[in-house]
């Protein structure tokens, strides 16, 4: 058997919300409760359990590969929700995206700090930009 994710924690103090808004930002089905976990099942069986996190939650970063027509849907409910977003991971381009590798890709913020990704090729996939 090959060797593939199959989850990893996200701390949260909110995990219910947390995770109900990450799946409604990625379009994906509503978020499964098992034990204490809020879980956000991706399209290649991976899943994002949320757990409550009482005191500081330290920033973690979460990178999803999408289609062009994926990253539109995406980009606009971010959009329209007000985040910021920023064109790299350092958040020192502002309201932009970019467009690495002749992808696209655009990060941002959840409520807890983590620092969120979606971009349609990975990086070192393609032509420099």
């Amino acid at each position: 058997m090959a060797i593939q994710l199959n989850h990893t924690i996200v701390a949260a103090h909110d995990p219910e919300g947390s995770a109900r808004l990450l799946s409604e930002l990625l379009g994906l089905a509503e978020p499964v409760r098992y034990g204490p976990f809020h879980g956000v099942v991706l399209d290649n069986g991976v899943t994002l359990d949320y757990m409550k996190a009482d005191g500081p939650i330290k920033s973690q970063h979460y990178a999803f590969i999408v289609d062009e027509a994926e990253f539109d849907r995406i980009f606009e409910r971010i959009r329209e929700r007000g985040f910021e977003y920023w064109a790299d991971p350092g958040h020192r381009q502002p309201g932009t995206i970019n467009r690495r590798d002749g992808g696209r890709g655009v990060y941002w913020k959840d409520p807890d700090g983590h620092n969120l990704e979606i971009l349609t090729r990975p990086y070192g996939s393609g032509s420099a930009r």
